[in-house]
């Protein structure tokens, strides 16, 4: 199916009325629900913290609602409501396979999503001109007013990488679902041929690759603080001391470590929710390294992360022969 008609067939308006409703309702039996509002100009929405009844007029959701919200919920002791796209209730489920969250203190709004943009492919193409209004026409295209003019856009042309190999479009756990659900036409192999092209390369094609790549990286965290099953962030490896393992200095070797640690602590755990790469100031595509690693846990363990509740993540088990692994043969 052509991808441009997939899009259109499947993006279909969302009530936001229905979702204030849903939120109003909740809130009677929570103490804060997480959802999104108009940040500093129209096209940055931000997470919204709602705790009282004139809060809710400010929430919405649309195309820009691009933050993983269930970041914080590792991190709250009160009773939590929350709102999800499909990518986003991976990492609930995550969670609560971790035991980071409990299941009863959480009421969960799930909105069937048809994609997010990537406000960095509409920032390089508006420049530095303040965004006046933003507007979504028909479904499928954005206006966008600055203080030079108005430029159109076709959604598919600014959606997120990760949105065009999205196979759970439908939130896999909720207590409340806004909209019809949607239905994802993307196979296993279509979601990873990026990580399959990519191996085709070389070693020395890859390092040179990722030597390139890391070269940009300045150490900001940027990637680790906004992943949300970055839970030890007050005690990374990356910032410790004692012991210490990896210093501050900004040459390659140092980068390369990092990333590397940063990669195999989400083996069988990334959600491939994309917050890591869309908080990366330098344009590195971290993502496509956890990406590979989910590809492995794949094939050597029939696993996808933040799928079931019930299963147990490979890296939490053990077992004295893997049947994919053939250890006394390496």
């Amino acid at each position: 199916m052509n991808w441009d008609h997939y899009m259109e067939k499947r993006r279909k308006p969302l009530s936001e009325k229905g979702l204030r409703e849903k939120i109003s309702q909740i809130l009677k039996e929570v103490d804060v629900v997480i959802s999104w509002k108009m940040g500093f100009d129209p096209i940055h929405a931000t997470p919204h913290f709602i705790r009282d009844e004139k809060e809710i007029e400010e929430s919405v959701f649309n195309v820009f609602c691009v933050h993983n919200l269930t970041t914080y919920l590792p991190f709250m002791k009160e009773k939590v409501g929350i709102v999800v796209k499909g990518c986003d209730s991976r990492t609930l489920v995550q969670f609560i396979q971790e035991g980071l969250i409990t299941r009863e203190n959480l009421k969960i709004i799930g909105i069937p999503c048809s994609g997010v943009v990537d406000v960095k492919k509409i920032m390089e193409e508006i420049g530095e001109s303040p965004v006046l209004q933003a507007e979504i026409l028909d479904n499928s295209s954005l206006k966008i007013r600055t203080l030079d003019g108005e430029k159109f856009f076709q959604i598919d042309s600014v959606l997120a990488q990760k949105c065009k190999t999205c196979r759970y479009p439908t939130p896999l756990i909720y207590d409340h679902l806004i909209g019809e659900p949607i239905k994802s036409q993307i196979g296993w192999d279509k979601a990873y041929e990026d990580v399959t092209e990519f191996d085709k390369k070389t070693l020395e094609e890859k390092l040179s690759f990722w030597k390139k790549e890391f070269e940009k990286c300045i150490r900001c965290y940027a990637c680790r603080n906004a992943c949300p099953l970055c839970v030890c962030q007050d005690r990374c490896i990356a910032e410790s001391r004692d012991p210490h393992f990896v210093s501050q200095k900004l040459e390659l070797p140092e980068k390369f470590m990092f990333h590397f640690i940063h990669a195999i602590h989400l083996a069988g755990r990334c959600v491939e929710c994309g917050e890591c790469e869309r908080a990366c100031p330098m344009g590195i595509p971290v993502k496509m390294m956890k990406k590979k690693i989910n590809y492995e846990m794949k094939q050597l363990f029939d696993y996808e992360t933040g799928i079931n509740v019930d299963d147990k993540p490979p890296m939490y088990t053990f077992k004295v022969e893997e049947e994919k692994i053939k250890e006394h043969e390496l």
